[in-house]
């Protein structure tokens, strides 16, 4: 079968976006904790980026501040034309100080202090174990997971040890060292399964009736209570309801996640900084929006590289190494400009962003009271600020704001629509408010099911399905009513 090659022309369009426009969506994605760190690392990368306010244009810029009010307000300034720039070979200095004297403000402040893994290894010094010991229950504790919990068994602990650090240690000494793991505080750590980490702190409680009772329940008959079959529990163990009672309160009163008692700070907890990106504050019924700036510091293109750049570019320029020279010299003051001007156009974004979820929501930011909350999508976000939806969506991810009320995720703001009875539309998080308190409420004897829930829900004026009402209830992290029931 023969073949043959040929010549086609195809004509499709297609959408590139600018090296300005790639760092601007960088940027967007950037929360204020991460925004230092990618700013370091540019200025580290790139010697014609310079750090603080350019004394020779500094006098320039401020008498353009005077003459130009809108300079002053970020909503009215123009988007700025990537296209334009991109074709624009004038190396001008430029420079932007990203943190004017109206936008300072000083560092929030948080708590440092040690961390869960550092509390538990701090702890093996206080053991009798010597040094081979130690470093192997150094080991075991950095496989301790942010609950509390140690996944793996001393099998495959073993195998882990050997494989990465190349020492050979027996199961049973391994299951040794856990063992001694498991009587650190907090109770209940290095535990395999939710079982066993209940075991540990019913052993390390004064053990009463009440305490051998609840251990032989745990122990013996753990998945009929997990399933709160206690009818079945007070027959296999021949006891009265009010012994289950003060059995049952006994294993309620314990922690299933001994990892979360650990009152260290949010970054103890999470391994993540919670820095807010946006201030809100209101002063005489006016609310005023602000980006936390922290020690993010003015940029400037460097005046030596300009310089550099204009001697390059002068009567030697015909030679192969001046114009090798003042292309490589070019480039980086271009990567400085884009990066400086990216860095404006992330505020202005998000100050347009934030500012239009402030107009949207200005009762809650007045009041601190969720049920004041409208239902609000990120078209209506985009709409307002005439930005596309998937831009408003970088802006809001892994973004917070900080209140007179607290900290708030910006996602927090955003909610779908449902119309009630009389055709007035809500919010969905006013539903889950409802289901919430009706749930809090409840006779927990007799907890409400999904259908109690749908009746009760319907006679308030809110027209619901059932499946709604149990997909509602999930994202509550509220289980079912047969694993709400309490004797």
């Amino acid at each position: 079968m023969a073949t043959s090659l040929t010549l086609t022309q195809q004509q499709k369009l297609q959408t590139k976006l600018s090296p300005a426009q790639i760092q601007v969506m960088r940027m967007l994605e950037l929360p204020a904790c991460e925004l230092q760190a990618r700013i370091n690392e540019e200025l580290q990368e790139n010697p014609a980026l310079e750090e603080g306010i350019d004394k020779a244009q500094d006098l320039d810029y401020q008498e353009q501040d005077s003459m130009d009010d809108d300079y002053q307000n970020p909503l009215q300034n123009d988007d700025f034309n990537y296209d334009d720039y991109v074709q624009d070979d004038d190396i001008s200095e430029r420079s932007y100080n990203n943190r004017s004297q109206e936008s300072m403000r000083e560092d929030i402040p948080f708590s440092v202090g040690m961390s869960f893994g550092e509390y538990l290894k701090s702890q093996i010094y206080l053991t009798k174990m010597d040094k081979p010991d130690r470093h192997i229950a150094k080991f075991v504790v950095g496989n301790i997971d942010e609950n509390g919990y140690l996944r793996r068994t001393a099998e495959e602990l073993v195998d882990d040890l050997i494989f990465r650090e190349g020492i050979t240690v027996t199961d049973e000494k391994m299951q040794e060292i856990i063992d001694q793991i498991k009587q650190f505080d907090p109770p209940g750590v290095a535990a395999y399964d939710l079982q066993d980490c209940l075991l540990i702190q019913l052993q390390q409680k004064e053990q009463t009736p009440n305490v051998i009772l609840a251990t032989t329940i745990i122990s013996r008959f753990f998945d009929i209570f997990s399933r709160k079959q206690y009818n079945k529990i007070m027959q296999r163990l021949d006891i009265s309801e009010q012994q289950l009672k003060m059995a049952v309160s006994e294993i309620t009163h314990l922690n299933p996640r001994p990892g979360n008692s650990w009152l260290g700070t949010v970054y103890d907890r999470n391994q993540s900084v919670v820095v807010p990106d946006f201030i809100v504050e209101e002063e005489n019924d006016e609310l005023i929006v602000s980006l936390n700036q922290g020690d993010i510091p003015p940029l400037h293109v460097s005046a030596e590289y300009s310089e550099m750049l204009n001697l390059y570019s002068g009567e030697d320029k015909q030679r192969p190494s001046n114009r090798e020279a003042a292309r490589f010299v070019k480039g980086k003051i271009d990567d400085a400009k884009w990066f400086i001007d990216a860095l404006r156009q992330r505020n202005e974004t998000f100050m347009q962003t934030m500012s239009a979820i402030v107009a949207y929501q200005r009762e809650f930011f007045l009041q601190g009271d969720s049920t004041y909350l409208k239902p609000m999508v990120l078209k209506d976000i985009a709409d307002r600020t005439g930005h596309d939806v998937s831009t408003i969506s970088r802006v809001c991810s892994n973004k917070y704001v900080q209140t007179q009320f607290g900290i708030f995720p910006l996602k927090y703001f955003f909610s779908e629509a449902i119309l009630k009875k009389d055709g007035e539309e809500i919010s969905t998080r006013e539903i889950k408010q409802k289901v919430r308190e009706l749930i809090d409420n409840e006779d927990k004897s007799h907890p409400i099911t999904d259908d109690d829930l749908v009746e009760m829900l319907h006679q308030s004026g809110y027209a619901i399905a059932r499946r709604t009402v149990a997909k509602y209830r999930e994202q509550l992290g509220i289980p079912v009513a047969r694993l709400r029931h309490q004797i």
